[in-house]
C-alpha cells in the first residue's frame, strides 16, 4: 500500500472514531500557498464575500491552472461552495450578496462593471451536487443550453459529441427521446455534464458531483473527470479526501475562523497536500483530528 493510500485509510478510520475538535486561531503558515507554474485560468486576489451582514469568505487568493483538476476540500461550512460559485458569478443570483476583491479569468476581472455575467456562465459551466436534468428528453436536455445561446451548427452532431464526451452516448444513443428523468442517478449526472459541455465552455465547476451517487457511478464520474481534463479546466468541491487525492492535480484546503469566515489555509500540488502538508491544520484535517 502506498504512503498516500495508507494515510487516507487511517484518516477515514480516525474521522469515524474522533470527535470534532474546535478550530484554533492561527496565523497562516508562510509559503503554504504555492502558485502553479502553469498558466492560470483564474487568479484570485483578496476575495471576500458577504451574505447580507454575514461574511462567508475572507481574503482568498491563489491561482488555478489551465487544464488541470483543482479540488477544494475542508469541513462543512468553510466556504468551498461559496468560493466555487464566485468563479462564475452564481452568487450574484442570491439577494444581498456583496463581493469584493478580484477574480481574474484569463486576465479579465469577471466582476468588472462591463462584464456580462450570462457570458461568464457560458464560458464557465457548472455541475451541481444533485443531478438536475430538465423534464425533457435526453436530446432536448443536451440541446437546451446550445439553443438558448443561439447555436447555428448541426444540433444532432453537437448532442452526440457532448454525450460521447460525457461517456453516455453508448448507453442512450437508441433512447434519445426518453425522458432524462428516467435515467439512473449516475446517468443523470453524466447527462448534466453533457448539457454543460454542449455550450462549449472553457471551465467546468463541479460542486460535490458524486455525493448523491453510489460507488460504481462515482467511479465513472471520476474516470470522466480525468478524461475531460485533457480539454477543460475542472474545479471540484468534495468532502471525500480520497476522491480529491484520486482526481486532482492541485488541492486547496479551506477552514472557517471563529466568526465563521472561510479562509484558504493551504494550496499546492495534491500529492504535497496529502503527504507533506506545510500547515499543521491541514495535516490535522487530513488525518482526521477534526472535520
Amino acid at each position: 500500500m502506498t504512503e498516500l493510500s495508507e494515510r487516507l485509510r487511517l484518516s477515514e478510520e480516525l474521522l469515524q472514531e474522533m470527535p470534532a475538535a474546535p478550530i484554533s486561531a492561527q496565523e497562516p503558515v508562510r509559503d503554504a500557498v504555492i502558485d502553479p507554474p502553469e498558466n492560470a485560468v483564474f487568479s484570485l486576489s483578496e476575495l471576500s464575500l458577504w451574505y447580507g451582514n454575514k461574511q462567508a469568505l475572507g481574503d482568498v487568493g491563489f491561482k488555478i491552472p489551465v487544464k488541470r483538476v483543482t479540488a477544494l476540500i475542508g469541513p462543512s461550512g468553510c466556504g468551498k461552495s461559496t468560493l466555487i460559485r464566485c468563479l462564475n458569478r452564481m452568487n450574484d443570483l442570491i439577494a444581498g450578496v456583496r463581493t469584493i476583491g478580484v477574480v481574474s479569468y484569463h486576465g479579465q476581472d469577471i466582476y468588472a462593471p462591463d462584464i456580462d455575467p450570462v457570458e461568464v456562465r457560458r464560458r464557465i459551466g457548472m455541475v451541481f451536487q444533485k443531478p438536475n436534468p430538465f423534464p425533457k428528453s435526453i436530446y432536448e436536455n443536451v440541446a437546451f443550453g446550445a439553443k438558448v445561446n443561439g447555436y447555428k451548427g448541426n444540433m444532432s452532431q453537437l448532442v452526440e459529441q457532448s454525450l460521447r464526451q460525457a461517456a453516455l452516448w453508448t448507453e442512450v444513443k437508441d433512447e434519445l427521446k426518453k425522458s432524462g428523468l428516467a435515467l439512473s442517478g449516475g446517468q443523470q449526472q453524466r447527462l448534466c455534464i453533457a448539457r454543460a459541455l454542449a455550450v462549449q465552455p472553457d471551465v467546468i465547476l463541479m460542486d460535490e458531483p458524486c455525493s448523491a451517487l453510489d460507488p460504481i457511478a462515482t467511479l465513472k464520474i471520476e474516470d470522466l473527470i480525468r478524461e475531460l481534463v485533457k480539454d477543460y479546466t475542472i474545479i471540484i468541491v468534495t468532502h471525500n479526501m480520497q476522491q480529491a487525492a484520486r482526481v486532482s492535480d492541485y488541492t486547496a484546503f479551506m477552514l472557517s475562523d471563529a466568526q465563521g469566515v472561510g479562509h484558504l489555509v493551504e494550496y499546492g500540488p495534491a500529492n504535497d497536500i496529502f503527504t507533506n502538508p506545510k500547515d499543521k491544520r491541514t495535516e490535522d484535517y487530513i488525518t482526521g483530528r477534526f472535520g
